[in-house]
């Protein structure tokens, strides 16, 4: 991934963007990292680079609100998502996008080229009426008019394609801004939105953000968000925040990964799908836990607050939730946070990656294709 660096302007290297697509490509790198604030640039650019700011809104990238405010269309969105599937699978998927198949035959979506004898109860639009004739003219031996019996019926096989629900956890804390990680995150969250719309439109996404607390995001949320920034800074921290009537000062940058799973379960929980899976994506171990109507932050990491969110995690499993944790590991200071996803993912017996932000990418796909798995065969 490329690395990106964010500061004023000084007037040399200018940019000269080919083409209000580029500019909008090369401007959504920064929404990517730095989220909402690249857009209160763009008032500054209409006095010093009117033109650039022209070709964004002509082509349809970005408005005006009511406040005079920009923010992204939806055409600029849904381009941002695009790019990111596009982006995601030209390194080593591209031959690979398309539909999960599942190892059951039967009634579906995904037609193919093999067939068989029609049985009872298949679709009519599956019917195969080249072979269906070429078989009646052979059993008839010729002549017109060409008598079709039921024998002479054939079918496409089809693949069975589940519908599923997914909840993506996006570790917002402090330390997801250092080496592109949030900007990974949220491209490949995106890319999955980009990828469920064009070929999963049955099943269920949403995102959420945690933190301190955990947040639900749309995709426009998620475009304009950044991590939360590190507003204290005591080498141990203590400390309970009363959720009914918090303080005026919350520090938010810690790491609750409990209230995350929290609110995927209850999200999932309302979800018909057949298939229900959490992606989890974080960079550092549980550092805030929820107690009652507290929430309770401790730092450095503490095995208590390790052992309530893994409490957890088990709970979403026996509910029949399919949890996979990706772990951004960029140093040697995570150890303790390798070791606590492979907990996660023994107690839950789900699936537990340590990567960088380069490699995020085709892991959580690859983990999304396989959460789509099929339990049983449709109709029994």
């Amino acid at each position: 991934m490329p690395q990106f660096e964010y500061f004023a302007w000084d007037g040399t290297n200018p940019f000269q963007p080919q083409s209000a697509d580029q500019l909008w490509d090369e401007l959504s790198e920064y929404l990517m990292q730095y989220g909402d604030e690249i857009l209160d640039n763009l008032e500054r650019w209409e006095d010093e680079h009117p033109e650039l700011v022209e070709m964004l809104t002509k082509q349809g990238y970005v408005e005006r609100d009511r406040t005079g405010a920009y923010s992204v269309t939806g055409k600029g969105l849904k381009r941002i998502e695009q790019r990111s599937l596009e982006n995601l699978f030209q390194a080593n998927k591209r031959d690979n996008l398309g539909k999960h198949d599942t190892e059951f035959r039967g009634a579906g979506q995904s037609v193919h080229e093999e067939t068989r004898p029609y049985e009872y109860g298949d679709p009519v639009s599956n019917l195969n009426l080249h072979e269906t004739l070429k078989n009646a003219v052979a059993r008839q031996g010729g002549g017109a008019p060409v008598q079709i019996t039921e024998d002479d019926f054939v079918v496409h096989e089809t693949e069975f394609q589940t519908s599923c629900a997914t909840v993506v956890l996006v570790d917002m804390s402090g330390s997801m801004t250092r080496y592109g990680k949030y900007a990974a995150a949220k491209k490949v969250a995106l890319a999955l939105k980009a990828l469920v719309r064009s070929q999963y439109r049955s099943d269920f996404m949403q995102f959420a953000g945690f933190y301190t607390y955990a947040t639900p995001l749309t995709e426009r949320e998620l475009l304009n968000s950044a991590p939360k920034p590190v507003s204290i800074y005591d080498p141990r921290v203590r400390l309970r925040i009363p959720l009914d009537n918090p303080p005026k000062f919350v520090p938010e940058h810690f790491t609750n990964i409990h209230a995350g799973l929290q609110f995927a379960r209850r999200a999932l929980h309302k979800q018909g799908a057949q298939n229900k899976q959490i992606i989890l994506i974080t960079d550092g171990e549980p550092t805030a836990h929820i107690d009652g109507r507290e929430i309770v932050l401790i730092y450095p990491p503490a095995e208590k607050t390790a052992r309530i969110t893994l409490a957890e995690a088990k709970r979403c499993a026996d509910e029949g939730i399919h949890i996979s944790s990706f772990a951004l590991v960029e140093d040697y200071f995570y150890h303790g946070l390798v070791n606590f996803v492979e907990d996660l993912a023994r107690v839950t017996r789900g699936v537990s990656a340590t990567c960088n932000a380069q490699d995020l990418g085709n892991m959580v796909v690859e983990s999304f294709a396989k959460g789509r798995r099929r339990r049983r065969r449709m109709g029994n």
